[in-house]
């Protein structure tokens, strides 16, 4: 049966040794440390947390085979490309490797600006290449990313292939408003949310699950929250979240290009990753911002509570 994109979907980082080559053995690690985790309905690579930017196809399609390698539960595959050609090639790798969805990034073209036509067409170059179900990456509107409301439902009226959206708009009216359209449909296009800052509040609205790049780091305390919030415990959600804020505001500050670089640290901090080597043009952390991490984790109650010794030095290999 197909898979179906919905439920917590931690995307995964991507372990470099100093010379930026990857770290397959810290990779594999990584893997069955997030995947140990109970209530995971996927994980997602090849995606914005594991730098996708900087690695190559070739290195892409080995992420996703050590992955498929690892890994039971179903792999979401990020196609993450300037051109809709490229973009295709992508799916065809990563159906060919394994994978059970695609994440669609939008093309970096449209930062200039972009037509329904030109997203449709994208969608459909991709949904021709593979059998895969699609989630889009929905980004905020202001930044010339994200579809507005009318190209999105021309998308998945279109283009059936699509079956969830990532959704990053960054407006709390029009992520309800996605969620109560897009779910409601004959054939239901699920929403995912990625909105960390606010993770309680968007789940609370209804999302099928979610999607994020934190999940490499706490996908234990996500997936808590969102059985507390499915089960109507919302004292026990707000809880949860309390101990979740200090690292998403630890991780998702200004800038936010970092976001996945704190992450990276934060494992190293858990004991989790050996070392957080992140491939131009991002660069290593300061000290201040890796004691603020620290602290983050710290309030959050993981410092205190690692997990075990097994987590510790399962990247040795």
């Amino acid at each position: 049966m197909p898979y179906v994109p919905a439920g917590v979907i931690p995307a995964v980082l991507l372990p470099f040794h100093d010379d930026l080559s990857i770290d397959e053995a810290s990779y594999r690690a990584h893997l069955r440390d997030v995947a140990a985790v109970d209530g995971l309905s996927a994980i997602t690579v090849n995606a914005h947390a594991s730098e996708v930017a900087s690695c190559t196809f070739e290195e892409q399609r080995r992420v996703l085979e050590i992955s498929r390698e690892e890994l039971s539960l179903p792999v979401i595959n990020g196609v993450y490309a300037d051109g809709s050609l490229e973009a295709a090639r992508i799916a065809k790798m990563a159906t060919a490797g394994g994978a059970s969805a695609l994440l669609v990034f939008p093309p970096n073209i449209y930062y200039f600006g972009q037509r329904a036509e030109m997203a449709l067409a994208h969608f459909k170059r991709i949904a021709d290449a593979t059998d895969l179900p699609l989630i889009a990456f929905q980004y905020p509107l202001a930044g010339g990313y994200g579809y507005p409301m009318s190209t999105l439902l021309r998308i998945v009226d279109e283009v059936p292939s699509v079956r969830a959206i990532k959704d990053w708009c960054a407006n709390p009216q029009l992520h309800e408003r996605h969620i109560r359209v897009l779910q409601s449909r004959a054939r239901p296009v699920n929403v995912l949310t990625t909105h960390s800052s606010w993770l309680l509040s968007s789940l609370v609205l209804g999302c099928a699950g979610l999607l994020s790049g934190s999940g490499a780091v706490i996908a234990d305390l996500q997936a808590q929250l969102l059985r507390a919030v499915q089960k109507g415990a919302l004292e026990e959600a707000r809880q949860i979240h309390a101990r979740i804020t200090p690292t998403v505001d630890a991780f998702y500050a200004e800038p936010w290009v970092d976001m996945h670089n704190r992450m990276k640290e934060a494992l190293v901090l858990l004991g989790r990753m050996p070392h957080a080597v992140v491939r131009p043009p991002l660069v290593k952390l300061a000290p201040q911002a890796i004691e603020r991490i620290r602290a983050a984790l710290s309030a959050a109650g993981l410092l205190e509570t690692k997990t075990s010794q097994r987590r510790e030095t399962s990247w040795v290999s």
